[in-house]
C-alpha cells in the first residue's frame, strides 16, 4: 500500500460520511472480464453497470473508494459542460454534437436514478442550482444559455436580481438562471454506496492496492500491482481523473489537476440561517474563479472555490473563502467553521471531458473541469455500453488521442498566473 495515500484528510464527509467500504488490498492474483483502475465515481458507475449486464469486473485504487475527488468535492450534482448546446454543435456539428447534448443535459438524471434503483443514502435533495451573476454583459450570455437549455427540454429559470436574492440571501447579483435538473448529495456517502451496489453484483473491490504496470498480454491486459499480485482483464479502464500518475505515458501531463478549497460553517442556527438558501438550492456564480456554494443536510454552509496549486498547510489558506462568506452574507460575519479542506480537480485544455483508447482493450477517462459527480456517472454508464453494450450503441463523448500540455511541469505557475489574470477579468466584467 502506498502509505502516502494511507491516511483520509479531514473534511466534513470524511467526519459524517459513515463507514468504509470493506475493500482490503489485493492479496492474490485474479482474473475479470474488466480491470478498473480507480475507484471514484467514473470507475464504480461503470463497474456497476458492467455488473448488471452480467460482466465480471474488479476495481482497484491506490486508496479506497472515495479517498479522492469522489469524497471531497461539493456536492453539487449539475448538469451540463462549460459549453452551452449551441457552442457544442459550433464545435463539433450537429451529428457528434446532438448526442452529447443529451448526454450532458441528462447527467444529473444518471445520478439521481442510481440513488434510488440502488437505495443509496446520501442526503440526495434535486431542488436546482442556481447560477447568478454580479455583471449585466454576464447576465445577457446567461439568458442565451437558459433559453438555449430551454430548447433542448430543460426546465430553465431566469431569474431578475430581487428573484435571486430571495432564493439565495444576497444583494451581490443582479440576475441569473435557475436549472431545475440539478441537486445535491452527500458526496463519499453517494461515492461509497456506488462501490457496496457494485460489491452486491459481485464487483470485486480492492483498496490500497496502486497498479504499478500495464502489460498487453495476447488475449488481454496483465495489471501488475505494488504488492505483487496481478489481474488478467479483457479490457482495462483507467479512471484517476485529478489523482492520475504516470501509469500510462503522457496521461498525467494531459489534464491540470488544480486544488479546489472547501469551507463549513457550523450548523446554521433556525434564524441566521433562514434568509441563506432557504429552498436548498445549489449554487455557483459566473465568475471565471467561481464560488460554488450550498447548504448541507445538517445546516451548515459551504463555500468553494478555487485555491493554491500546493495542498493546504492550514486555516490560513482557506481565508479567501472565509471572506467571500461574509462578503456575500454579511449577516453571517464572525460565524465558526467547522471544516477545511481540498482535493484535486482535474481541468483539460478545452474544458469537455477526455476519452481516450490508446491500446486495443484500453479506454481512459477523466477530465470533468469541476462537474464531476453527474459527468463521471454519466460517463461510467455510457462506458459500460461501448465496452459491453448491445451492437449498434453510440457512444456520446469524442474519443480523442492523448495530448500533454506544453510545458506541464510548470502547471503551478499556470494555475498561479490563470487565477491572476481571471481575478482581472472578473473586476473588469
Amino acid at each position: 500500500m502506498d502509505k502516502q495515500l494511507q491516511a483520509w484528510p479531514p473534511s466534513l464527509w470524511a467526519a459524517t460520511g459513515g463507514a468504509a467500504v470493506d475493500a482490503p488490498p489485493l492479496m492474490q492474483s485474479t482474473r475479470c472480464d474488466v480491470a478498473i483502475v480507480g475507484a471514484g465515481y467514473t470507475g464504480l458507475s461503470t463497474a456497476l453497470h458492467l455488473a448488471e449486464s452480467g460482466v465480471s469486473v474488479c476495481v482497484v485504487d491506490a486508496a479506497e473508494p472515495g479517498w479522492g475527488a469522489s469524497g471531497r468535492n461539493g456536492g453539487q450534482v449539475i448538469p451540463g459542460l462549460k459549453y452551452d448546446p449551441d457552442q457544442l454543435r459550433v464545435m463539433f456539428g450537429t451529428t457528434v454534437a446532438d448526442p452529447l447534448i443529451a448526454a450532458i443535459g441528462s447527467a444529473a438524471d444518471t445520478v439521481f436514478d442510481l440513488i434510488r434503483r440502488h437505495g443509496i443514502e446520501c442526503d440526495a435533495l434535486r431542488n436546482g442550482w442556481i447560477q447568478p451573476t454580479h455583471s449585466d454583459k454576464t447576465m445577457r450570455a446567461l439568458e442565451k444559455r437558459a433559453r438555449q437549455w430551454q430548447a433542448e427540454g430543460a426546465h430553465a429559470q431566469l431569474m431578475d436580481g430581487a428573484e435571486v436574492a430571495r432564493h439565495i440571501g444576497t444583494q451581490a447579483y443582479v440576475g441569473g438562471w435557475k436549472d431545475h435538473r440539478a441537486g445535491s448529495i452527500h458526496p463519499l456517502k453517494y461515492c461509497r454506496g456506488l462501490a457496496r451496489a457494485a460489491q452486491g453484483l459481485g464487483v470485486a473491490i480492492h483498496g490500497g492496492t496502486r497498479v504499478a504496470r500495464l502489460e498487453r498480454r495476447e488475449g488481454g491486459w496483465r495489471l501488475h500491482t505494488a504488492g505483487g499480485a496481478h489481474i488478467d482483464a479483457g479490457r482495462v479502464v483507467i479512471a484517476t481523473n485529478g489523482y492520475t500518475d504516470d501509469l500510462w505515458p503522457r496521461l498525467r501531463q494531459s489534464v491540470i489537476a488544480a486544488n479546489s478549497f472547501i469551507v463549513a460553517t457550523r450548523p446554521l442556527s433556525e434564524a441566521m440561517g433562514a434568509s441563506i438558501l432557504p429552498g436548498r438550492e445549489v449554487a455557483s456564480d459566473s465568475r471565471r474563479l467561481l464560488l460554488y456554494y450550498r447548504r448541507d443536510a445538517q445546516g451548515r454552509l459551504l463555500m468553494g472555490g478555487r485555491g493554491p496549486f500546493a495542498d493546504p498547510g492550514g486555516a490560513q489558506d482557506f481565508s479567501h473563502l472565509e471572506r467571500s462568506v461574509e462578503l456575500l452574507f454579511p449577516q453571517l460575519k464572525g460565524v465558526e467553521y467547522e471544516y477545511r479542506w481540498a482535493g484535486r480537480v482535474a481541468i483539460t485544455r478545452d474544458f469537455l471531458p477526455h476519452v481516450h483508447e490508446p491500446a486495443p482493450g484500453l479506454t481512459i477517462a477523466l477530465g470533468y473541469n469541476g462537474r464531476g459527480i453527474a459527468m463521471s456517472s454519466t460517463m461510467g454508464r455510457c462506458l459500460a455500453q461501448r465496452l459491453y453494450g448491445q451492437a449498434g450503441t453510440h457512444f456520446p463523448f469524442p474519443v480523442s488521442t492523448i495530448h500533454p500540455i506544453p510545458f506541464h511541469g510548470l502547471q503551478r505557475f499556470y494555475i498561479a498566473a490563470g487565477v491572476a489574470w481571471y481575478s482581472v477579468l472578473d473586476r473588469l466584467s
